[in-house]
């Protein structure tokens, strides 16, 4: 068991192979494997292609649901009315679904965002028809969009995280981790963060779950559930906390003292020691190991 001061002097051994985030800086894991169905080229929907991304039909019935008043989901017609959009949204999360009149996979993954923007309110969802006329044609050029169903998450007006053809358990996964503010999971931004935290809690005797990730990163998003999950139900015995290495340099320099070489990893830290880790994003092998790091003898 070491300090953390300790910790960060001596770098640990290697670990299981999970998301590699090495050489620095270049470490784009890869995404999350398609969805069941195969994408669709917007180029191969429409009849005639001239140049554009996107040609509507003039008698083409749209696939994807009208949005209704009473939903939280913003369809938008222009450049202007995007950028207007997002600037609103400030610091806000905002998921654009770029859809398509044709594409089955639109209309099916459609429902599925309507029903997170009514139940995540600090979330803004924008529906852009990119076949819809040529202004909407001139949006999807800007933003590169080739594919449809294909969502984009922005945050203070810049895009941080692309999906296609994914599944709702993915984009509700991609909300969550890209969009939480206000569970129990307490977000680091800095080694200075970390060092503050792990001091407010070294005489509570309660153990401290570091989630250590990356932006793009599917093996993050896919277990970051879980980890919300859990800082609900193990509040009153566990403190959750997560950093993004690729925040910044002090983020990204605090992964490289303590050698994480793949993500996710979970540092485990009590009365101000790190007493392990975890290098997985298994829901059953993360909430074991929580466990044992807890006294509680686990067999496996």
């Amino acid at each position: 068991m070491a300090s953390l001061t300790n910790f960060l002097a001596k770098p640990t051994p290697n670990l299981v192979s999970v998301t590699k985030i090495t050489p620095f800086p270049s470490y784009f894991p890869p995404k999350f494997p398609p969805y069941s169905k195969p994408k669709q080229l917007l180029s191969n929907l429409e009849a005639n292609y001239k140049g554009s991304i996107f040609i509507p039909k003039a008698a083409a019935a749209s696939g994807v649901k009208k949005v209704s008043s009473d939903e939280r989901v913003q369809q938008v017609h222009s450049i202007e009315e995007f950028d207007e959009a997002l600037r609103s949204a400030k610091n806000r999360l905002v998921v654009v679904e770029y859809a398509a009149s044709h594409s089955f996979q639109s209309s099916k993954i459609y429902p599925f965002m309507v029903d997170l923007s009514r139940t995540c309110n600090d979330v803004d969802f924008l529906l852009v028809m990119g076949d819809e006329d040529e202004k909407t044609r001139e949006l999807c050029k800007r933003e590169k969009i080739e594919k449809v169903p294909h969502f984009s998450f922005y945050k203070n007006m810049e895009k941080i995280h692309d999906e296609e053809g994914i599944g709702p358990d993915q984009l509700m996964g991609d909300v969550l981790y890209y969009g939480d503010n206000h569970s129990a999971v307490v977000q680091l931004h800095s080694r200075e963060d970390v060092e503050r935290l792990i001091d407010q809690h070294k005489a509570d005797n309660k153990l401290l779950v570091l989630d250590v990730g990356l932006k793009h990163c599917g093996p993050c998003v896919k277990v970051y559930p879980t980890v919300i999950k859990l800082s609900r139900q193990m509040s009153d015995t566990v403190v959750f906390a997560r950093m993004n290495g690729d925040e910044n340099e002090s983020c990204m320099q605090f992964l490289r003292d303590m050698n994480v070489i793949e993500v996710p990893t979970f540092l485990f830290i009590r009365e101000g020691e790190i007493c392990g880790r975890y290098v997985g994003s298994g829901k059953g092998e993360l909430i074991g190991e929580i466990l044992r790091y807890q006294g509680v003898r686990v067999t496996y």
